[in-house]
């Protein structure tokens, strides 16, 4: 089953091209790699991706559907780049930010039933922090906000989790322990995974797809041929940029 999958897809801020005819398909149970340069477009992509920006020229079909009349976005999880960093200091317990993405569910003004406490808690023990429920984000390290924003994404049982490269920030353990609890997602459970990434060489150990942006276009390769280009690339040019402009 295709879970997303785009033809052609163009888009331009104003008279500035930043992607041009890109065709793609993630399917049901991939976990794949976004890798590119910074300004290469993955953000934008992203974007598109989830409904907020409107293409240029091209099509996205989302679950098999037509982006501008699907209307299942809940089945999309997203997990933004350093989401909670800037809200830090706001007075919510880790259960009040995970339950806060079935609002649309429980409804305004309503106090949330034992089916959304449930979830809440199942999307907790998924990311290991059902122990935090309490605790305040402020109190959390970088690694485990992530997990937070992690289970909030989770706590509506998406079909398909999109991330912007959350672990921006970590330190290697914490990161290390991201990864892998995104491939138990992934294997044990059939999460299809799309995680944007400039660990190039760490995201290539987990996904099966990697696909490349580079000058508005986009290649889709094996882990092992984006491997296999990184060191030829170190090789060639000692501290100079691999594929993608990555490193």
């Amino acid at each position: 089953m295709l879970i997303l999958e785009t033809k052609d897809l163009s888009f331009s801020y104003g008279e500035v091209p930043v992607l041009t005819q890109i065709s793609f398909r993630l399917h049901q149970g991939s976990f794949a790699a976004l890798i590119g340069a910074n300004g290469a477009g993955k953000s934008t992509l992203i974007k598109l991706l989830l409904g907020e920006l409107p293409p240029t020229s091209g099509t996205i079909r989302v679950l098999g559907r037509d982006a501008g009349s699907f209307r299942g976005w809940r089945k999309i999880g997203y997990v933004p780049q350093e989401g909670l960093a800037r809200h830090a200091d706001f007075p919510a317990s880790v259960r009040e930010i995970v339950q806060a993405n079935l609002c649309a569910e429980i409804g305004l003004c309503r106090f949330p039933g034992q089916k959304h406490r449930e979830q809440v808690q199942r999307a907790l023990e998924l990311v290991g922090m059902e122990e935090y429920g309490r605790r305040l984000i402020g109190a959390l390290s970088g690694g485990q906000r992530q997990r937070v924003l992690l289970a909030r994404a989770l706590v509506s049982m998406p079909d398909v989790l999109i991330l912007d490269e959350p672990t921006s920030g970590m330190d290697q353990e914490s990161a290390e322990d991201f990864y892998r609890l995104l491939s138990r997602l992934n294997g044990n459970r059939g999460l299809t995974i799309l995680m944007v990434s400039h660990d190039v060489e760490r995201i290539c150990g987990y996904a099966s797809q990697v696909y490349c942006l580079e000058h508005r276009k986009m290649t889709v390769l094996t882990p092992e041929q984006v491997l296999r280009e990184e060191g030829r690339s170190s090789r060639i040019s000692k501290g100079g940029e691999g594929i993608c402009g990555c490193i």
